[in-house]
């Protein structure tokens, strides 16, 4: 490793140079805070190893200093008993551990093995995330037209500013679709924020989508940067924005239009630069007519409006999906537990969870990784699965067309959920898999 020592006790500093010097580390070594600020803003090291108590500048500013230049570098104190409350004060502020003076040499050594453990396990984990994201950022998948004008129509719009308001059932991928779209434009070094109004109380949503001032209610013991501010520079992906509350709307309308927010218990008003996504699961110009959406927000999120085919609709999707699953969870192998039979009956399933109901599939066939617990749960989970084309078991005709059937099918699946659930929805949800606000709308719209 890379080692700065700063120490201002010269037989000190000479012998722990020595020590990790003999140990294979390459030793650089300052005795004030001064020298150690300069030598951190002229190169940079894997570990600095600082007294708290120095000339000049002390080990505290060493420390915020390493923390703002380099946050990937290690920072060890040392410190003597009387300064160990400043030393608990330093891990607060990001140092790795302390060492109480004078220390034996095996004391260093032997924490410096546990840091080189350390590294090497969030080596790992860095490069196991840098797999997942580059898994996860493949382009979109699927064959089908409508996924191949979708990815299209991505690439085009990405690249601008304009405001996009996605459409899909739920668990089609629109946060997915969101991550493409700031992915693939400028802001792709900068944050992405996601927003899920229907996983935040109305009381809530308000200071955690712009942000509230210290005293602004009780328990606001603190400034607070709300969503809009986090994502600044980058995009803010406000998902179910059919949730949002109506009071809050026009605040959302203020930053697409003006580019400004105040924090709740504030009067100043904040510039912010922020592409806004949004995505709903339901049709948000039906939302208008019956009152609980705002029409001027709905005109000004469907800049441009994208919707995302269910799965339903594109069963020549559902081998590419299944293949990309089994490889996102690093079990390529175990794709063939399915049979040529499994994927046909796959592709007869409505799917009313989309493809997150068939990326939890995938999952549990990984957990359980036995050819005849796979088709058990293939048998629960798929049922009967509908012929493609002929006729139906009591010799009825089929619907008019392969969509007509699959809704069908999907009503006589949540049907039936709801019949052994007692009518609850909350309970059927949880037997579907699906959110309660998802099952609702379903429920809602056949009701009319």
């Amino acid at each position: 490793m890379k080692i700065l020592i700063v120490e201002d006790e010269k037989i000190h500093r000479i012998t722990l140079t020595d020590l990790l010097t003999k140990e294979g580390h390459v030793v650089t070594a300052c005795a004030d805070g001064d020298a150690a600020l300069a030598q951190v803003a002229a190169e940079p090291f894997d570990l600095v190893l600082s007294d708290l108590r120095l000339p000049g500048a002390g080990g505290i500013d060493v420390l915020r200093a390493v923390r703002t230049r380099a946050p990937e570098t290690i920072v060890i104190m040392m410190t003597a008993y009387g300064t160990v409350d400043t030393a608990v004060e330093a891990l607060k502020l990001g140092a790795y551990d302390y060492l109480i003076k004078p220390f034996a040499p095996d004391k260093l050594l032997s924490t410096l093995r546990h840091l080189h453990e350390f590294r090497r396990v969030m080596d790992e984990n860095q490069q196991l995330r840098q797999q997942i994201q580059q898994i996860e950022k493949r382009p979109m998948i699927g064959d089908a037209p409508a996924m191949r004008k979708l990815s299209e129509t991505i690439r085009a719009v990405a690249v601008r500013e304009y405001t996009v308001l996605i459409r899909g059932e739920s668990g089609t991928g629109k946060e997915l679709v969101a991550r493409a779209l700031h992915d693939l434009s400028p802001r792709r070094d900068r944050p992405f924020v996601t927003l899920n109004c229907a996983a935040l109380p109305a009381s809530l949503l308000e200071s955690e989508l712009f942000g509230h001032e210290k005293g602004a209610f009780t328990g606001a013991i603190r400034r607070h940067d709300g969503y809009v501010e986090r994502a600044a520079g980058g995009t803010l992906f406000i998902d179910e924005i059919d949730d949002l509350p109506m009071d809050l709307q026009p605040r959302l309308l203020r930053v697409l239009q003006e580019k400004e927010i105040v924090r709740v218990g504030g009067s100043s008003i904040i510039p912010v630069d922020v592409r806004i996504l949004a995505a709903s699961k339901v049709e948000l110009q039906d939302e208008v007519k019956a009152g609980r959406f705002r029409a001027d927000l709905f005109y000004r999120l469907n800049i441009i409006p994208l919707t995302i085919p269910p799965l339903r609709d594109r069963p020549e999707d559902i081998v590419p999906l299944v293949a990309h699953f089994f490889e996102k969870h690093g079990a390529r192998d175990k794709c063939r537990l399915l049979s040529p039979q499994s994927f046909d009956d796959l592709r007869r399933y409505p799917w009313p969870g989309n493809v997150r109901e068939l990326e939890n599939l995938v999952e549990r066939i990984i957990a359980l990784s036995d050819a005849l617990a796979v088709q058990e749960i293939l048998r629960e989970t798929l049922g009967d699965a509908p012929a493609a084309s002929g006729g139906t078991a009591d010799g009825a005709a089929l619907p008019s067309s392969y969509t007509a059937l699959m809704e069908e099918r999907e009503r006589e699946i949540i049907m039936k959920a709801m019949e052994q659930s007692g009518e609850n929805v909350t309970a059927a949800a949880r037997l579907l898999d699906l959110p309660r606000s998802t099952l609702r709308s379903k429920l809602e719209k056949w009701q009319q």
